[in-house]
């Protein structure tokens, strides 16, 4: 959030500098390849949105050519590396006071560089306003984009690819916004917004909607009736008074009239009979603050009411509410919440939108750019260019309430592969990916945080260290450190920001960040030192794995990917020890799990099943490089193909942390094939497939995955899933429902959640779980 100085509009880029902390190009990013734009101006806020291509540093792996050279006994690594130059499509929107409008116009006009767009699309009732104003300053042709459609457009584009984008207020919670999973069909839900007045949209797909109501008396009607009650003209204002006053004093209650409950009825006595009735027969004044919050719960109620009759009447449970009377404030929240509530006796849930305030400019945008069908493509929000939710409690955080002044950013990337769910959950509305909600455990999320905090340092110096020849690497590490401290304070004090709080969005926010300053894979070089040292062993690993019984072997691979799981450099306990004992390798991490019995224990299980019949096919979620995928997912994966059981290896499209990715396991495949027929043959005859998994996390989304992947899943009949590695299985999905068998497994490597979970460092998780019949 950028903090601005004094009000008021100036003429030139200079003013604009002049009156916010932030420098505008931090505002306004990357605005010389801006290629389209759009508008949306309501009565006091605007809101901007364009389209920019952003240039970032990809590194690149790619397969030396061994011909005529015996790869086994060469010493170089087993691939090289590259950074090259990536281009990709970036939405940014802002949004300002219209105070500010003139000069963010003008800051925009001096540094466009490369449009060649000819056009602004226009929504919202400024639209109309300041159309010369836009003309003149962009030389761009407004536009005007109607603005009901440009919110229904807006509302599907947020409710697809922002999983946390909708909540539910709850007053007396801490904190108060609680987040909903974003059910995989969106439709059919009612809009209700409210502006000046009041308009109800039943939305069915993502063209056809239609108004079926609205009311007269909505945002309007509470800010001109308040400004005749208290002489207050503005509307942040009049919010604020009402969240001091006490309704009763002004309203007539149902125990004024009955001395109590009504009993017949079932009315409670609290219960409002009328609006501003004592009003009527009292000799004395009543306050600003009790005239406002009567005047609030009044126009909500009645809000409420309507929007819950035409919930009913068109069957519909989820209703979105949205406009200026909303905008995230906590009391029009609490009173909408409670109507909701109270007219549908708790079947009806209120939902409010983390960044209702953008539907507009992103409908109107997405008008604008219709011939590029942006959506046909997932977009994920980038945590590093965004401000985030805002606790705006007037009690809680009064200098937050001042709204004028403020800049508040929201940027998505385009992902480069369509996401979806993953065809074997069991029930997609219902799957939560994460295990723990930092939102709700203020223990758990002060520990991750601090945590986090202190690994800062450690992180730095690798990102350093991974470009020795780059004569600012030190410099671009330090704003890294910089701006993910500033995400980490932000989070401490507002957990809600980005959704709800995990160890999956801090570790997500830690990796945009990482690029953000062109840091985009810190642990390429140990990745490929490691998968080089890896790929020696192999034939050694196979050779005692083969020389065993069958049931001897059996353990011996399970035991051998928990012990390829123990190489994570994500996890202090172990970093500290790779860095201290260069010689620490495959046998000594196997010396270092739990005995058996382990913590999570279903390996009898899991043996039993083995001597059935072979699984049709397997997806196997792959962790970390080098031993891990190498000496721990091989040869798991070769006896599998051995029994006759086809397999996906899934890895991640993007690095994160030194996890594998999918460009680095195609040459790891190809590496051991040359030294093994099993999966030379394999991979030949495409019993053994290679995936991306659309991601660049060291967690995993079920519901988030490349479109490709969940196709040949499907196609394939996959009937087994492992998923390995404490961010994969343990951080998420360790609650997650299969429709068919799967295998979590991994090696807790944090002593505060180890002994959490009731067990010790480098304790052993291994859950096989079988559907219910």
């Amino acid at each position: 959030m950028a903090e601005c100085g004094a009000s008021g509009s100036g003429s030139s880029g200079d003013s604009l500098d002049k009156s916010i902390t932030l420098p505008p190009d931090e505002i306004f990013r990357n605005l010389e390849n801006a290629k389209r734009f759009a508008i949306d101006i309501g009565g006091s806020l605007t809101k901007l949105a364009y389209y920019s291509t952003v240039q970032h540093k990809v590194a690149r792996v790619r397969s030396f050519d061994y011909s005529g050279k015996d790869a086994e006994q060469d010493h170089e690594p087993p691939y090289e590396i590259s950074v090259q130059e990536e281009v990709t499509a970036r939405l940014h929107f802002v949004k300002f006071e219209n105070t500010y409008i003139e000069a963010c116009l003008d800051f925009i006009k001096d540094h466009l560089v490369n449009t060649d767009t000819k056009v602004i699309q226009a929504t919202g009732g400024g639209a109309y306003k300041f159309k010369d104003l836009i003309e003149e300053k962009l030389r761009l042709r407004v536009d005007k984009e109607d603005v009901m459609t440009c919110l229904i457009k807006g509302c599907n584009f947020v409710l697809k690819n922002i999983p946390h984008e909708a909540f539910v207020y709850q007053k007396d919670s801490d904190p108060e916004f609680r987040f909903q999973t974003n059910h995989p069909n969106i439709f059919p839900y009612l809009l209700v917004n409210i502006g000046s007045g009041v308009s109800i949209v039943k939305v069915e797909t993502e063209d056809r909607f239609e108004w079926i109501g609205g009311s007269s008396i909505g945002g309007g009607t509470f800010w001109g009736l308040g400004a005749l009650l208290t002489k207050t003209k503005k509307f942040d204002e009049l919010l604020h008074l009402a969240s001091k006053g006490q309704h009763t004093n002004v309203d007539m209650l149902v125990q004024d009239i009955y001395g109590g409950a009504h009993q017949t009825l079932g009315l409670s006595g609290n219960l409002i009979a009328s609006s501003f009735g004592k009003s009527a027969t009292a000799d004395r004044d009543f306050s600003k603050e009790d005239m406002a919050k009567s005047l609030l719960h009044m126009i909500s109620n009645d809000i409420g009411q309507l929007a819950c009759l035409y919930a009913k009447l068109h069957c519909l449970d989820r209703v979105y509410f949205g406009g200026f009377f909303i905008r995230g404030h906590p009391v029009t929240m609490r009173t909408i919440t409670y109507s909701i509530n109270f007219f549908s006796k708790g079947e009806v849930q209120a939902l409010f939108l983390r960044h209702e305030g953008y539907l507009g400019a992103i409908g109107a945008f997405l008008k604008g750019a219709e011939q590029d069908n942006p959506n046909q493509y997932s977009w994920g929000e980038n945590y590093a260019g965004s401000s985030g939710l805002m606790s705006s409690s007037p009690e809680l955080c009064p200098t937050q309430r001042a709204r004028s002044g403020t800049f508040d950013l929201l940027e998505m990337d385009r992902l480069e592969r369509p996401l979806v769910n993953l065809p074997l959950l069991l029930d997609p509305s219902s799957y939560v990916p994460d295990t723990v909600d930092l939102t709700d455990d203020s223990l758990a999320r002060k520990y991750w945080l601090t945590c986090f905090e202190e690994a800062l340092d450690g992180v730095v110096k690798r990102a350093v260290a991974s470009q020795p020849g780059s004569v600012d690497a030190a410099e671009r590490a330090e704003k890294f450190r910089q701006k993910y401290w500033s995400k980490l304070q932000t989070l401490r004090h507002q957990p809600f920001a980005y959704g709800t709080l995990t160890v999956r969005s801090l570790l997500d926010t830690r990796e945009h960040c990482l690029n953000e300053f062109n840091f985009p894979d810190p642990y390429s070089k140990v990745k490929q030192k490691e998968n080089g040292v890896a790929l020696k062993c192999f034939p050694r690993v196979i050779r005692g794995l083969d020389a065993l019984g069958w049931e001897d072997r059996q353990l011996a691979l399970v035991k051998g990917l928990l012990a390829g799981n123990v190489f994570d450099w994500g996890a202090k306990a172990v970093s500290d020890v790779l860095e201290s004992d260069p010689q620490f390798g495959f046998e000594e991490a196997k010396m270092k799990l739990q005995e058996r019995p382990w913590l999570v224990d279903s390996y009898s299980k899991w043996l039993q099943r083995l001597k059935g019949p072979p699984h049709k096919c397997a997806l196997i979620f792959a962790d970390n490089s080098g031993i891990d995928v190498i000496l721990g997912v091989f040869p798991f994966v070769r006896e599998l193909l051995s029994r006759g059981t086809e397999v996906i290896l899934a890895c991640n499209s993007g690095p994160a942390l030194n996890d594998v990715t999918y460009c680095e396991s195609l040459i790891v495949a190809e590496r051991i094939a040359a030294m093994d027929p099993v999966v030379h043959s394999a991979l030949r005859e495409e019993r053994l497939l290679l995936m991306q998994t659309g991601s660049s996390s060291p967690c995993l989304d079920l519901s988030r995955l490349d479109k490709g992947l969940a196709v040949l899943v499907r196609e394939r009949g996959a009937d087994l899933v492992v998923i390995e590695g404490m961010g994969r299985a343990v951080h998420t999905n360790y609650h997650a429902a299969l429709r068919c068998e799967s295998l979590k497994l991994a090696v807790i490597k944090n002593s505060w959640l180890a002994e959490r979970l009731g067990g010790r460092l480098f304790s052993v998780i291994f859950k096989y779980e079988v559907p219910a019949e």
